[in-house]
């Protein structure tokens, strides 16, 4: 069965974590994508090892499916190689600091004249304002993007999320870029340029606060437990912030995972309060409406939690869904990783390094019928050279040359 991307020449000259985010997901998607590297190779190669001499898991876990070639950059044959490289590609990806590949003298007008199809796709910490020199981390993006601000308890200080919502997130933005402008070209035959900034991909997975930022100015936010407001969005706890009011409630024998999320909707109340033990409270006039609840929500979860700490996390997932009410376990990391559903889904793959043995790491969360992906390992640096580099004129007799002076 052929690939969604199939014949569609990526080259990947990303590293760390939010670009190759991006080019794993167009390499699942089955574009061809080919790691571009220096001699060195990627940094994360060698970053949090946990077998010594072998790629980490943080370089493993981002770039499977791709290729890998090592050019030196700096060296006039390499830029020549280059050059040969961006005329047989379809989409260029990059996440240097501003301005990099410009000094190397690949500008996108000079790209443009190399190949008017390309797609040049950049991810930046920050847009082309006052930020746009300073250097951007995952929880610089988390900081400045609303996330941060906006995450932890009220009494408590601003908190990052796990999730990499700096980095993958700013990727999976750009994939979403890349895309568009991949079907733009069938209608126009050009190329275009695709930027995304790490700060605004974080601010648009926040957009919710920012609607709430615009209702404060109508008074206190009712859905939130906050007994007190300022001038912005508080730090609310686990508190949804929705229409629909929820809490991560304590389940027993109380280890540090042992809760479950609970939304309470209004159709769910009666059948709630039977399976607490309390039914009475279905009908009870100072709880039985959502307006009733609303003003005390810190007791109403305090309720649940009275029966919730008393059976385990799974026996109370399985009485509310019985019930239909919305709600969700806290899955530890343990708990992921060895999550029978999400391995037979695919999710959770094993995969097999020729270094390291087999470790597992995150499927591809998108599920195409008609183009199924297969994880496979990532590329040994410069695994690919001979292969790629052959595609472009250079014999094995120059292979050897270039290695040895320090090209590739």
């Amino acid at each position: 069965m052929s690939r969604a991307l199939e014949g569609v020449r990526v080259l990947d000259m990303t590293h760390v974590q939010s670009g190759p985010s991006c080019t794993q997901l167009l390499a699942w998607l089955g574009a061809d994508v080919v790691k571009l590297e220096s001699p060195t190779g990627d940094i994360t190669r060698q970053q949090l090892r946990d077998v010594p001499d072998v790629d980490s898991l943080y370089f493993t876990m981002l770039n499977c499916n791709k290729k890998s070639i090592t050019l030196n950059m700096k060296s006039d044959r390499g830029k020549e190689i280059f050059t040969e490289l961006v005329r047989d590609a379809d989409i260029l990806v990059e996440n240097f600091g501003p301005g990099a590949v410009d000094r190397m003298g690949f500008t996108w007008e000079r790209l443009q004249e190399l190949n008017p199809r390309l797609i040049y796709a950049s991810i930046k910490g920050f847009g082309p304002g006052r930020y746009a020199d300073f250097k951007a981390y995952e929880v610089v993006a988390q900081a400045m993007g609303g996330s941060m601000s906006t995450t932890g308890f009220e009494d408590g200080p601003p908190l990052a999320t796990g999730a990499q919502i700096g980095d993958s997130g700013t990727g999976i933005h750009t994939v979403a870029g890349i895309l568009a402008a991949l079907f733009q070209r069938t209608h126009t035959g050009r190329g275009q340029r695709v930027q995304v900034a790490m700060q605004h991909a974080v601010l648009n997975l926040c957009r919710v606060k920012l609607r709430d930022q615009q209702r404060l100015t109508h008074g206190p936010l009712s859905e939130y437990p906050n007994k007190t407001f300022g001038d912005d969005v508080p730090r609310s706890g686990n508190a949804s912030g929705g229409g629909q009011p929820g809490w991560a409630v304590k389940c027993a024998p109380g280890g540090p995972n042992d809760y479950i999320y609970v939304i309470v909707q209004p159709p769910g109340w009666a059948p709630l309060a039977r399976i607490i033990g309390r039914p009475e409270l279905a009908d009870d006039p100072e709880w039985a409406t959502p307006a009733a609840r609303l003003p005390k929500l810190d007791k109403m979860f305090q309720l649940i939690e009275e029966w919730t700490s008393l059976h385990g996390k799974w026996a109370v997932l399985d009485a509310l869904n019985a019930a239909n009410i919305p709600c969700g376990p806290i899955l530890s990391t343990k708990e992921l990783i060895e999550d029978d559903s999400l391995r037979a889904e695919g999710i959770i793959v094993d995969v097999a390094h020729p270094e390291r043995g087999t470790f597992a790491t995150v499927g591809s969360p998108l599920n195409l019928s008609d183009s199924p992906v297969n994880v496979t390992t990532p590329p040994l640096l410069g695994e690919h050279n001979q292969e790629i580099y052959a595609t472009v004129g250079v014999t094995a007799e120059e292979l050897a040359e270039l290695k040895s002076n320090g090209v590739i």
